[in-house]
């Protein structure tokens, strides 16, 4: 696997061959890192409970990107970005109640709010591509 703070390593031919080349991935993978650090700071009585999901939640975005990468056919990867997709809505839930309940500031809510909005374009940039190659509409 190559790792994810290598420079864009494509192909000689420019194509990306590897899911960490992907932005969307790279983006994603920044908000994991992010809710892990968000999450260090909850409660301990929420370690089963809003810190477990926000962690999985988060982890499922970029797992669902990589595994829709490996796919070969294009409806496959659309159902995997599109899981990545709602696995970020998801995400944005959890990051509201957190907010709301106190356990992050507003400040720390807008910063990883706004990552998780530029996942979720990127993502359904991957969807929309994918589309189109399946209508033969490259």
């Amino acid at each position: 696997m190559q790792q994810a703070t290598s420079n864009k390593q494509q192909g000689n031919d420019g194509k990306v061959t590897s899911f960490t080349q992907l932005e969307a991935w790279k983006t994603g993978h920044k908000t994991v890192l992010d809710i892990y650090m968000i999450t260090k700071k909850f409660p301990k009585d929420e370690i089963f409970g809003l810190t477990s999901q926000m962690r999985r939640c988060a982890v499922s975005i970029t797992s669902n990107i990589a595994e829709g990468f490996g796919r070969f056919s294009y409806k496959e990867k659309v159902q995997f970005y599109a899981i990545s997709r709602g696995s970020i809505t998801e995400l944005q839930n959890q990051l509201l109640i957190a907010k709301d309940i106190g356990y992050i500031s507003k400040l720390e809510f807008d910063k990883i709010a706004g990552k998780t909005i530029e996942t979720h374009k990127m993502v359904q940039g991957l969807i929309k591509s994918s589309q189109r190659r399946i209508s033969g509409k490259s």
